[in-house]
């Protein structure tokens, strides 16, 4: 049975950074791609990273230049490494494992931008 766990999130300060981790298990990582959503109070669960299964990135415009994602496939991890947060990226942020029309979530870490 395929299993993520998110970990890292909490609460930092304006102009803070954090890194959220998310763990696979029970399948071949490698061969997903990986992707980190977030989902704020009263809004829709939004894209912010994708990583390929061949390392190829993509970011949502708003946080281009801020985030970066990451993959190791020797630990069955994913990374998405936060810097220069703003209270606006406060949010429950998963983690999506995903193949063709197979995909996976976990089941999310808060993190709250606020001074």
């Amino acid at each position: 049975q395929v299993q993520l766990v998110e970990s890292g999130g909490g609460l930092v300060q304006p102009g803070g950074s954090l890194r959220l981790s998310c763990a696979a298990s029970g399948s071949i990582f490698s061969i997903y791609h990986m992707g980190w959503y977030r989902q704020a109070p009263g809004k829709q669960r939004e894209l912010v990273a994708t990583i390929s299964s061949g390392g190829v990135t993509k970011y949502s415009d708003s946080v281009k230049g801020r985030f970066t994602i990451s993959r190791e496939n020797a630990e069955n991890r994913a990374y998405l490494h936060m810097n220069t947060l703003k209270p606006e990226d406060t949010a429950v942020y998963f983690c999506k494992m995903f193949a063709q029309t197979i995909i996976y979530w976990g089941q999310g870490t808060q993190v709250t931008v606020s001074s």
